[in-house]
């Protein structure tokens, strides 16, 4: 059955970062229409309609239960966007994909593994879509590098370095970001959590071994961390996490090969390659980009292939297990599956 030409969508949470992405998805109305949102908060709702007004447009309405909202609204909904606390993430999307809706679905994918490996099953049953919101799977720019590192064309992987720094600590204290029942971690799982899935994109091969140090800088949940990692290929990673920085919200990823240096950042903000020591790193050029909306909607038309499936927030749960497991032990070097 073709698709419709435009996605009618709910959007299920509109928190902030929501807020952040209806603003891009109200640019592309040629192709999606809210419909509805499901949102418990009724500050987080009427700041919603502020953006719906000032573009000059209707705000859709709010059903705060997502069970009755996807009854009430059957055969009507094409596409759900799920930007929730991450504990929330596995029910909402399953209810969704059974409901026979296109997921859309915030970072991190899940909590645990088990959750991923129950959301692969769901999405195989239901035969819906599942994207993960990964900025940096979903960036031409990501995308690309990997063809430059997949295609041999830069030799072999020797050494990646990734950093990313926010004043995450004091911007989130006494929110659910740092609840960790909710959350499932602190700043390495969450903002973080960029880091370690673009890292893993652009190594495009398993960690055989890490080893990870945490502290919580008095804090419910980890602000700090540092990780080291081994490759299946013999390349050697480091994560280096400090969520206590000034204001600020950076990152920085090196890539070093066999013949060249690659520079980019998690979310693929900028991508350049430099092959001598005395040439400046050269852009490379990438076809622009709205977002991860207008990439879910490229994979929904099946103009790209889905580069963030669930098997990807398997990996990331995997990952995650991998270095908690390590920082409990401080620091001892843990198998990674």
């Amino acid at each position: 059955m073709a698709q419709r030409a435009l996605a009618r969508t709910v959007m299920i949470g509109c928190g902030g970062m929501a807020r952040y992405h209806i603003q891009d998805m109200l640019r592309q109305q040629k192709t999606t229409q809210i419909r509805v949102v499901c949102e418990p908060s009724a500050a987080a709702y009427e700041a919603t309609v502020a953006i719906f007004a000032e573009a000059g447009l209707e705000a859709p309405p709010n059903q705060p239960d997502l069970a009755r909202l996807l009854h009430d609204y059957a055969g009507e909904l094409d596409t759900a966007f799920i930007i929730t606390p991450h504990a929330y993430h596995h029910d909402q999307a399953t209810a969704c994909l059974d409901a026979g809706i296109d997921v859309l679905l915030e970072k991190p994918m899940v909590i645990t593994a088990d959750e991923a490996e129950s959301l692969i099953a769901r999405r195989d049953a239901s035969g819906r879509l599942l994207v993960v919101a990964f900025p940096g799977s979903l960036s031409p720019r990501i995308r690309r590098a990997s063809q430059m590192l997949r295609s041999g064309e830069l030799g072999a992987i020797l050494n990646i370095s990734g950093v990313v720094w926010q004043n995450w600590g004091p911007n989130t204290s006494g929110t659910w970001r740092q609840v960790p029942e909710i959350a499932g971690g602190g700043f390495l799982f969450d903002t973080g959590a960029h880091l370690l899935n673009t890292v893993t994109d652009l190594a495009g091969e398993a960690f055989t071994e890490v080893a990870a140090w945490f502290d919580n800088n008095g804090r419910p949940v980890e602000t700090r961390g540092v990780v080291i990692g081994r490759l299946a290929s013999g390349g050697m990673v480091t994560f280096n996490a400090c969520g206590e920085a000034i204001p600020s919200c950076a990152s920085d990823v090196r890539i070093f090969t066999e013949k060249a240096i690659l520079y980019t950042g998690i979310w693929g903000e900028h991508l350049s390659v430099q092959y001598d020591g005395d040439t400046p790193p050269r852009a490379v050029r990438v076809p622009p980009s709205l977002g991860v909306w207008e990439q879910f909607l490229a994979v929904r038309s099946g103009k790209i292939a889905n580069p963030c499936p669930p098997e990807v927030g398997l990996r990331m749960a995997r990952l995650w297990d991998a270095i908690r497991a390590s920082a409990a032990q401080g620091g001892a070097m843990v198998r990674a599956s």
